[in-house]
């Protein structure tokens, strides 16, 4: 058994001791990504729906990176700030998954890194 760090520049670096993502026995685990630019390193999306697409695309990278890609995600989790921002975050998201959406879970966080508003992380398939 073999596990390899993913390292991107289309995502935001790490801002901590962990892998962009890891991919491991046939999957790719994501770590949670939040809605920072790759380039500046700056935040994105005054509201939810806006920090949801920035975090979409980022994992989205991260993800390619791997080898994977959005329709082999199987799970996904999704932290949000505020349940309230429930409705908002799924239309976002949703754009994502057109066909075929993974099993998720969404809970509301007593607090967020940075106090974003939303963060996910992902399990795909390592690809096909």
């Amino acid at each position: 058994m073999r596990k390899q760090s993913v390292v991107t520049e289309a995502a935001p670096a790490p801002a901590g001791p962990y892998s962009q993502a890891v991919v491991a026995n046939g999957f790719v685990f994501a770590s949670g990504q939040i809605a920072r630019d790759p380039e500046t390193g700056e935040f994105v999306g005054e509201d939810v729906a806006g920090q949801t697409e920035r975090v979409m695309l980022n994992l989205r990278a991260v993800l390619e990176a791997a080898g994977s890609r959005l329709d082999l995600v199987v799970k996904s989790n999704v932290f949000l700030a505020d349940m309230n921002d429930f409705a908002a975050m799924n239309e976002t998201y949703g754009r994502f998954f057109p066909e075929n959406p993974p099993a998720r879970t969404t809970v509301q966080a007593a607090r967020l890194p940075l106090d974003v508003l939303v963060e996910i992380e992902m399990i795909a398939l390592a690809g096909d």
